[in-house]
């Protein structure tokens, strides 16, 4: 049984934190992706991204934790963490952290990017962007 870790929160996220979740002297190799508020989309092309704001569906985080037990489920993992962040962020603040640790490294590779792709396909969490012309725009719903 692999230990597993999600949450959706209102505060800054950290890497160190999640990768304390996971450690586990068994553990030969652990994959993080670190996802974080860029300056451009590919939503609007040639717009300047300047901050936006995460807003999560009521049933995310029963979401996010079924997704991350499909994850644990299919690979051969030993832990994994995901967190993601809700509310307003500024360019460069992380938005989502995933670490997987595994015996191996190739299982903590392919855990990590499972988790990462499904939770951005399957947890209802959106984006609101805000550009520098001050308009604005809706991704994910």
């Amino acid at each position: 049984m692999s230990s597993i870790y999600t949450q959706i929160r209102n505060s800054p996220l950290s890497v160190d934190e999640l990768l304390a979740i996971v450690a586990d002297p068994a553990a030969g190799g652990t994959a993080v992706f670190l996802g974080t508020v860029r300056d451009h989309t590919p939503e609007a092309p040639g717009a300047v991204v300047t901050a936006l704001e995460y807003e999560a569906h009521p049933e995310a985080a029963r979401r996010l934790r079924e997704v991350a037990e499909k994850v644990a489920a299919d690979h051969d993992v030993i832990a994994l963490a995901a967190a993601h962040r809700v509310g307003p962020l500024q360019v460069g603040e992380a938005a989502v952290v995933v670490v997987a640790s595994a015996a191996h490294r190739a299982a903590a590779f392919e855990a990590c990017r499972a988790l990462i792709d499904t939770l951005k396909r399957e947890v209802p969490i959106w984006k609101r962007e805000g550009f520098a012309d001050g308009t604005h725009t809706w991704v994910g719903i």
